[in-house]
């Protein structure tokens, strides 16, 4: 557990750790097993190519939680974590290969709200594709 960030300790412009997260085939069956989306995009590749994708991709919602990771871990407490959204913007494809992808994720303190709070903007990129827009995280810190 990280050590508890104060408010005092952040001003705009700090810079969250970043943090690359992989994700392979075999990530997606045991997301699928615990979220319940069985949907064929994220596990059958000639299904996703029939649909118009370029190959298997992984769930927006792994996306999106993997991307929140970064806020967790530097605030110690996913329950100081007030407010989340982002826009999916591009899919993380992910190969049938050992290797798998790859989910690049930087985070920055963007604004001082008042009560405690931040707001922190997050960049997830797979590859050369940014895969959230408008990744927004309001935290409440100590």
């Amino acid at each position: 557990m990280t050590a508890k960030i104060s408010y005092g300790d952040v001003e705009v412009g700090t810079e969250l750790p970043a943090q690359d997260f992989t994700v392979t085939r075999a990530t997606l069956v045991r997301y699928a097993g615990a979220s319940g989306d069985f949907n064929p995009i994220h596990w059958n590749e000639r299904f996703a190519r029939e649909v118009g994708l370029p190959d298997v991709i992984a769930h927006g919602m792994f996306t999106m939680a993997e991307a929140i990771r970064v806020v967790t871990d530097w605030v110690g407490d996913p329950g100081a974590v007030v407010e989340y959204g982002v826009k999916f913007t591009k899919p993380v494809v992910v190969p049938d290969d050992e290797k798998g992808a790859s989910i690049a994720v930087t985070g920055k303190v963007a604004a001082l709200l008042d009560d405690n709070r931040v707001r922190v903007d997050l960049t997830a990129i797979s590859g050369t594709d940014k895969v959230l827009g408008m990744a927004r995280a309001v935290v409440r810190l100590a």
